[in-house]
């Protein structure tokens, strides 16, 4: 079967800083770079709940008339509210539907059982799991639907991050987003062991409490993401969550085990290998691209730091440089759009 059109929909988002809507926004626009039509209306910004709900309703109303046979509508899963609708409606119209997952609703928020999900993701024709670990969970608990997987979400920017080494005393390694007791409290434990390398705080400080004062680290607050990724001075970005030194834990960093967060976009999109823990879904990327290095424990850093060569760090340098250059060319997005035509090339046959 030829495929007619690659179709999408856009629609109303609260602000375009947010991880979440930053990744679906920059998807928005490799599809546009792809060739793709928004069926829906064009994207809009507004704060308002009730204008966002009709906003939404009216772009989905209209897609649903736009749609023709033989189109393919990429959904960004999750779709609130309109998910199984719309993929019925691609369905009665002999269109196929493609849905990327962002997040997964039973795992991480608990507001959908695991069997719920499955059922509801298996409303599309093909799923794109956020990496090979979330792929393999899906298919172990039940999804009999073909699944690709992204590996990375892109990170579009037209900032331009810095390619320089900066030789220091000192390893420095910054740590940005929300600061809270139940994402992060591992900072505060940090905070009273830190000697050897220096840590960069980029957030709200008064986010976590019983924070020790310590010279190694400094707390900047929260900067624009276009400001970090032009001037950040930092030699690694670090990925971890919870509230352990000993492996990533609780909530939030037991599903670093399954999801591909767009923190790690960003660092690489900022110029900054990676520090992640060795159990993370999106380890093997780093380890096999060589943009970072993974640890079981925090504990383990001081000596992979120290024994870390000037060369070993350039190359590091160098490949994050490139793996940035991928990430604003929506790379992974094209490579798994092109996973999609290769399996329909192949059921076709």
């Amino acid at each position: 079967m030829e495929q007619k059109r690659l179709c999408y929909i856009s629609r109303n988002y609260y602000n375009l800083t947010s991880a979440g809507n930053k990744a679906k926004t920059d998807n928005e626009d490799t599809l546009v770079e792809m060739g793709a039509i928004n069926l829906g209306l064009p994207r809009t910004i507004r704060n308002s709940k009730i204008l966002a709900f009709f906003l939404d309703l009216i772009g989905v109303i209209r897609a649903c008339i736009l749609l023709q046979k033989d189109d393919v509508l990429f959904l960004q899963y999750p779709v609130k509210k309109y998910f199984s609708f719309l993929c019925h409606i691609a369905h009665l119209k002999g269109a196929r539907t493609v849905s990327l997952i962002h997040d997964l609703g039973s795992f991480r928020r608990k507001k959908l059982t695991i069997q719920k999900e499955i059922n509801r993701l298996s409303n599309s024709d093909y799923i794109i799991a956020s990496n090979e670990k979330m792929k393999g969970w899906l298919e172990e608990h039940g999804l009999q639907k073909p699944v690709g997987s992204l590996g990375l979400f892109d990170y579009r920017s037209e900032s331009k991050c810095s390619e320089e080494v900066t030789e220091r005393g000192q390893i420095k390694v910054v740590y940005a987003g929300a600061l809270s007791m139940k994402k992060n409290s591992f900072l505060v434990e940090l905070s009273k062991t830190l000697n050897h390398w220096q840590l960069l705080v980029c957030g709200n400080k008064e986010g976590l409490q019983g924070l020790q004062d310590n010279p190694q680290i400094t707390y900047q607050g929260f900067v624009p993401s276009e400001e970090f990724i032009k001037h950040i001075d930092a030699d690694f970005g670090l990925v971890w969550d919870g509230d352990s030194l000993d492996g990533c834990s609780g909530e939030y960093g037991q599903y670093l085990k399954w999801n591909s967060p767009h923190k790690v976009s960003f660092y690489l999109r900022a110029g900054l290998p990676l520090i992640i823990w060795k159990e993370a879904a999106v380890a093997p990327i780093i380890e096999e691209a060589g943009v970072g290095i993974t640890i079981c424990s925090m504990e383990e850093l001081d000596k992979i730091l120290k024994a870390l060569t000037l060369e070993d760090y350039q190359k590091m340098k160098s490949n994050t440089v490139i793996m940035a250059n991928k990430l604003n060319e929506g790379y992974f997005l094209h490579q798994a759009l092109e996973e999609f035509n290769k399996h329909i090339i192949k059921t076709n046959s």
